[in-house]
Formats: structure tokens, sequence, C-alpha cells
């Protein structure tokens, strides 16, 4: 299934393309689940990171589709937006956000079916990675677990350490470790959660992660932990 959310103050226009996608789910032997809000506000307001794709007006009356689309990249930089434009000055600010492209109004089927082809094509690229949903500072944030490092336990919460940030949420770290158990993490120690892929090598009583990060290995933990990374080598 997936999730398609139409931001669009015009209803007929809303409806139009709610049309446009019944007729690519039936050609195309897709599956959605079609959510329609009529401004941007409405989108921001308590996003979780819920679509997978976003078909974005720009020219709305509390929020316009540009704005509604930086606020969205700060809290999910996978979902896909695709604008929806009566004019074509607005395109290349689609670059700023990562856009997947823009549809001129009237929307013609044809031109709609070759760009939701490419979304659709993403979003399978994208279902193939896990993510984790994680509240930080109050925002919720979708994580990809391929650029998570470790996790690390501090008191009642944990650390996320990323390729190129950390965020600090609330634990316990044993909830992380029920969640990517199977998807190539292991506990070296009881505070740490590693991602398997990230190891370069272990030594007596360290791990040596990218980026020459040295973390302790615990005896008690160090035979599940090596079963669990040669597992995943193999």
């Amino acid at each position: 299934m997936i999730n398609v959310c139409i931001v669009e103050d015009e209803l007929d226009a809303a409806n139009l393309l709610k049309e446009y996608i019944s007729k690519y789910e039936k050609t195309k032997n897709q599956q959605f689940a079609i959510t329609h809000m009529p401004d941007g506000m409405d989108l921001v307001d308590d996003y979780k990171s819920q679509f997978d794709i976003i078909l974005l007006d720009i020219q709305m009356k509390f929020l316009d589709g540009m704005a509604a689309a930086e606020k969205i990249r700060k809290i999910d930089p996978d979902v896909i937006i695709i604008f929806i434009t009566s004019t074509v000055q607005y395109a290349v600010q689609g670059y700023a956000v990562d856009a997947l492209g823009y549809v001129l109004k009237p929307v013609p089927y044809t031109q709609f079916e070759q760009i939701f082809d490419k979304a659709i094509a993403r979003v399978k690229v994208r279902q193939q990675h896990v993510y984790i949903k994680v509240s930080v500072d109050g925002r919720q944030l979708k994580l990809d677990c391929d650029n998570v490092i470790y996790i690390e336990s501090q008191r009642n919460n944990v650390v996320i350490h990323c390729r190129d940030n950390s965020y600090v949420t609330q634990g316990p770290l044993k909830r992380f470790e029920e969640m990517l158990m199977e998807h190539g993490f292991s506990k070296c120690h009881n505070a740490y959660l590693i991602n398997l892929s990230m190891v370069q090598a272990v030594l007596k009583e360290e791990v040596v992660l990218t980026n020459d990060i040295t973390l302790p290995i615990s005896r008690a933990k160090k035979k599940e932990f090596m079963a669990a990374l040669t597992e995943d080598i193999l």
C-alpha cells in the first residue's frame, strides 16, 4: 500500500487527481491510500512522516505549497513531493526542497502518469530500506537505518548516532534492540547497539566502527556479537 496525500484547495482539481490515481491504480496494478487536505497548514500540522507521495498545490490561502514543503523537509527528507502549479515560475524553487518535479494545471493524464511512474519507482527503492520513527525535541523524525552508526543508552534516553548528526530521544535501548535486531543490529555492550555494516574491526576489548569510532565490547556480549557479525557478513 502506497500512501498518497493530495494538498489542494480547489475541490475540482483535487477530485481530478483522485480520478487519475484510481485510473493509475487499475492500469498499473498498484494499491493506494489517498488523503485529501485543503491547505498546506493542514499538512504540516502534526505531520508524522505518514505519506510516501505528496501532490502539493503551490498557491494556497494560508500556507503555500513551497513553504509547506520546506517545513516537511526538515522532518521527512525522503517523502516524494510533486508540485501542482498553474505557472512554471516556481519550478526552479522546487529543487531547494528536492521535489521530484511539477505538473502544470490543467493536469493532463499523460503527464501525471509519467511523473507518477517515477514516483512509484522511487517509493519501491525506499521500501527496501528500514526506517525508525523517533520523537526529537517535540518533532517526529524518520531516520534511515542505513545512516545509523550506533545507538547509545544514556540514563532514560538514547542517542542515535548517524553519519550526519546525532539525535536524542526517549529510551530504553531495549526498545530499539527489539526493532532492529532482525535488521543487522547487535549489542556489543549493554549501553551500545551497533549497525553491523559499520563495523571495521573487532579487537580484544573494542569494536572499531566507521569514522574511527571505538566502542567497548563486553565479555558477556562478545560471543553473541561475533555470531551476529559473522551471520551479517554471510
